[in-house]
């Protein structure tokens, strides 16, 4: 497997094979946010103008987004986690759009397949691209405006590439809070960058499935659980030791729309296959 960091607009252009455009601060870990509060879909788009449309012919739909980190005129939220906690959007539409992350979608135009990146789902993309085995992926750091290249996003894109390889990384949240999160811990920005934003977007590895961008949308169709093993793994094996019996697994995840089996099992062996995969609407 072919691992490419690219940066900024031009990295989106080029990219090649499963493509991650990844916007830590905050683009993508708020699309995550807006999964997990049961929006029914995302419309990301790179126009402003768009959503003005989208508006217009459905009032119903919920605009969110900023440019320069500023709540755009007559849009329901700004580009904020923190501004929609504790918000259900269940069977709302979310039209979307950000001066970095969702331009970086609307302009990968060779990507084979394309996934959103940030931190607060990392592992689970990561296990994703493993079941694909891909040729090529093509990590793409979005930067600030997809002009300048941040600390988050490429320390994101190195985290996941290191669990692509199976190799130690540490992500360095202080060194972020001296650097392109510094604007969160200004007390001048904080109406624009609140503080609770930057700790919700490197709350590492917090939601289980990864979100595909996929004919213009990110929708019910599109979202991928993944079961991370490792914190199950001391039970489960202990209860097929202790029961020596075939064991099903089902569980319920965002939506109701996850269940996970064991797909095989060598009684009293250490030797188990795991398979997690998303269950038909």
């Amino acid at each position: 497997m072919k691992i490419n960091i690219l940066q900024l607009l031009q990295g989106a252009k080029k990219a090649t094979g499963i493509v991650v455009i990844i916007d830590v601060f905050r683009a993508f870990s708020l699309e995550a946010y807006l999964i997990h509060q049961n929006a029914k879909e995302i419309i990301p788009v790179g126009k402003k103008e768009i959503a003005y449309e989208y508006k217009e012919k459905d009032p119903s739909i919920v605009l969110i987004g900023e440019r320069h980190g500023i709540k755009l005129p007559g849009f329901d939220f700004g580009n904020s986690p923190s501004e929609i906690q504790g918000i259900s959007f269940k069977n709302k539409t979310i039209v979307h759009t950000t001066s970095a992350g969702t331009q970086g979608l609307t302009n990968a135009i060779h990507a084979d397949e394309i996934l959103t990146g940030s931190f607060v789902n990392a592992k689970a993309i990561a296990q994703y691209i493993k079941t694909k085995n891909p040729e090529e992926v093509s990590l793409v750091c979005m930067g600030w405006e997809g002009k300048e290249s941040t600390e988050e996003d490429t320390m994101c894109a190195e985290y996941i590439k290191s669990l692509l390889e199976e190799k130690p990384y540490t992500i360095d949240t202080d060194l972020l809070k001296r650097t392109s999160g510094a604007k969160f811990f200004d007390v001048k920005q904080n109406e624009i960058f609140p503080q609770q934003d930057f700790y919700l977007c490197v709350d590492t590895d917090r939601f289980p499935f990864v979100l595909k961008y996929e004919k213009g949308k990110i929708n019910h169709r599109n979202y991928l659980y993944f079961l991370n093993i490792v914190s199950f793994e001391a039970q489960i094996l202990s209860a097929i030791h202790k029961t020596q019996l075939s064991l099903y697994l089902g569980g319920m995840g965002i939506n109701g729309n996850i269940c996970f089996t064991i797909i095989s099992s060598k009684t009293g062996s250490s030797s188990y296959s795991f398979r997690a995969f998303s269950k038909a609407k």
